[in-house]
């Protein structure tokens, strides 16, 4: 062999070594991965799209919002409630898909295979021992196979069966979820919606006012400056002035933020600006007495209780799985198999077979799963118990801040009335002098932040209502609104809306009761003028003390008058008649002497002294604090 040949025949020898390194070399390459970083092009255009796809389809602001509108935009607009849907069909996704582990295995296999030689082989006699050194073989170079089989582990069905059960549970949970973002969604569309309407109310009285002020408040220096009045006076006067509009300003900002806060729960893209519609203020419901039966609501509704019902039922599963898993396994199969090789006597055939399979180790740990699942059903009801004593207390916290929300009202609107009654008199008083028209802007301006407290009042005691609503876990409207579009969903939290001012609801049962209200029948006063006059003073008195008078719904007060002349004075008397919550019959008398044939203004202060004498028997009556 020359050195040709021979240089030939290592080159020869080399090539499969190189052809290996080529290929290791390609695949180190292949694998090797070189960090890219985003590029600010790239962020832009993830800005825009999300920007864009944030607010698409949504249905554009034409008229001012009514809080029923609001509520329904936050139900289908609401980015955080979206979230909470997606999650939950994708748990319902999940469910589906684990229900299809349970089904039996069928696995369907196809090849192909080809050999650059023949696979020989010898043969050596078993009896005999000789050996056979003709090589033969039984498989072509080049075949197929193709074959299809079917396989069922009774393990694997039980394991997967609970499995399934749990990601239902899982779906469950994340419905109970979305059911919490819906009910939070009303209460702070609550929340922000009255702050909003209370600051638009109010600020263009309040520019004025802050205008007239900041005039003042110069007038007020030059007029200190020139000793037009007292030093004293004038600084006392500037002192008062700047409390009142600071604490005005401060007013007008909390009350001008809920229309940002509102815009971003309705969703509404940046830059569009919007009006809330105007609406009657509403009487909220008393004061819940009964607050054992709203703990009991709040522990049967809470959808954190619920979850943790749902928690329960996974710990209960998993348990059943794992011990499950320590059984021996099962396995039917049964295949149909095809193979080419010509060689083959018989290229189609059947086969099946039953396995068993058990993994005795596991047994081993048997008493540590049952230790592990006594400690998770034990951490289980400890957080389950932790959980509803936060839910107790945050039941009576929630109906307690409702009764003093109320109370910070009532007192907030006597304060403004007196606000408004004390501006009015000043202004009605001014003089020539530079003090009196001072002083009327000063009282100008505190009537129009005690205007301010009282809408921020009002506003407080419907978040009130709303925490106390959300915390008893009520669903502020049905589930099946997702196919409604605006206008029918607005329709549908219209109607819930009203029915929650009437009491109509779930809380009908008198846990809230309604606020006392009387129906006022006089009998015994003949001239009709002075019926009028009466009724309007009985309503005064009653008003003053949280009793209001309604002539549809109201508990008839029926006020007899009675009177015998007797040597020239008259014995009169009045009976208080009225049916309490039980429906038990219940009477007062007032007895009174005055003279005959008085002036009408005596028999109505008769009247008077009878309801102030009684006044405590009929709040009882009526069940009032």
């Amino acid at each position: 062999m020359n050195k040709q040949q021979m240089t030939f025949s290592g080159a020869v020898q080399r090539l499969p070594r190189t052809l290996v390194a080529l290929a290791v070399t390609a695949v180190a390459a292949g694998c090797s991965v070189t960090p890219k970083a985003i590029t600010a092009d790239e962020v832009r255009e993830r800005v825009k799209s999300d920007t864009a796809r944030m607010y698409v389809d949504q249905a554009p602001i034409a008229a001012p919002i009514t809080m029923e509108e609001a509520v329904a935009r936050a139900l289908k607009y609401n980015l955080d409630y979206r979230l909470k849907k997606m999650e939950s069909a994708l748990a319902q996704g999940l469910t589906d898909y684990a229900s299809y582990d349970m089904l039996p295995q069928m696995v369907a296999s196809a090849g192909y295979t080809r050999r650059s030689n023949d696979s020989g082989g010898v043969s050596v006699g078993i009896l005999d021992g000789e050996l056979s050194d003709r090589p033969t073989t039984s498989d072509e170079r080049s075949r197929s196979l193709r074959g299809i089989e079917f396989s069922w582990n009774v393990l694997d069905f039980g394991v997967s069966y609970y499995r399934a059960r749990q990601q239902g549970d899982q779906f469950l949970i994340a419905e109970e979820r979305r059911r919490k973002v819906v009910q939070n969604l009303l209460q702070d569309v609550r929340a922000a919606y009255w702050r909003a309407l209370g600051a638009q109310r109010l600020n263009a009285q309040a520019d004025d006012v802050l205008q007239r002020a900041s005039l003042a408040l110069n007038r007020s220096r030059e007029a200190e400056t020139q000793k037009i009045i007292p030093p004293g006076l004038a600084l006392a006067y500037q002192r008062a002035l700047l409390d009142a509009t600071t604490l005005l300003n401060q007013r007008r900002q909390d009350l001008d933020f809920a229309k940002r806060e509102l815009a971003a729960l309705i969703n509404v893209p940046p830059g569009v600006d919007f009006k809330v519609a105007e609406a009657n203020e509403t009487a909220l419901p008393a004061a819940p007495r009964d607050v054992a039966k709203l703990e009991e609501m709040a522990l049967l509704q809470r959808p954190e209780l619920r979850e943790e019902d749902f928690r329960k039922r996974i710990t209960a599963d998993e348990a059943r799985k794992q011990i499950l898993g320590m059984l021996p396994g099962i396995t039917f199969n049964y295949g149909r198999r095809h193979d080419s090789n010509v060689f083959t006597y018989n290229n189609s055939w059947s086969e099946g077979g039953v396995s068993l399979a058990w993994n005795l180790m596991r047994l081993v740990a048997l008493p540590a799963l049952k230790d592990a699942q006594k400690y998770q059903e034990a951490t289980d009801e400890a957080r389950r118990m932790a959980l509803s004593m936060a839910i107790l207390t945050q039941t009576r916290v929630s109906a307690e801040r409702y009764r003093m929300a109320l109370e910070d009202f009532k007192l907030a609107d006597q304060a403004s009335q007196v606000d408004t009654r004390l501006a009015a008199f000043t202004k009605a008083s001014v003089t020539a002098k530079l003090e009196s028209e001072l002083e009327a802007i000063r009282t100008q301006a505190r009537a129009v932040l005690g205007a301010y407290q009282r809408a921020n009042a009002y506003a407080n005691a419907h978040i009130a209502f709303g925490r106390l609503y959300n915390t008893l876990g009520f669903d502020p409207i049905a589930d099946d609104f997702e196919g409604n579009d605006l206008a029918q969903l607005t329709e549908r939290v219209k109607g819930h809306l009203q029915a929650t001012e009437k009491d109509a609801f779930s809380l009908s049962s008198n846990l809230f009761g309604r606020a006392a209200a009387v129906n006022v029948n006089l009998a015994g006063i003949q001239d009709p003028v002075q019926q009028v006059r009466m009724k309007a003073l009985v309503t005064e008195l009653l008003g003053r003390h949280q009793i209001a008078t309604d002539a549809k719904d109201g508990v008839p007060l029926k006020l007899e008058f009675a009177s015998a002349e007797s040597n020239g004075v008259e014995k009169a008397s009045w009976t208080l008649k009225l049916t309490d919550e039980s429906g038990k019959p219940q009477q007062a008398r007032f007895a009174t002497t005055i003279p005959a044939n008085a002036r009408a203004s005596v028999y109505e202060s008769s009247l008077m002294a009878a309801l102030n004498a009684n006044l405590g028997d009929i709040k009882s009556w009526l069940n009032v604090d």
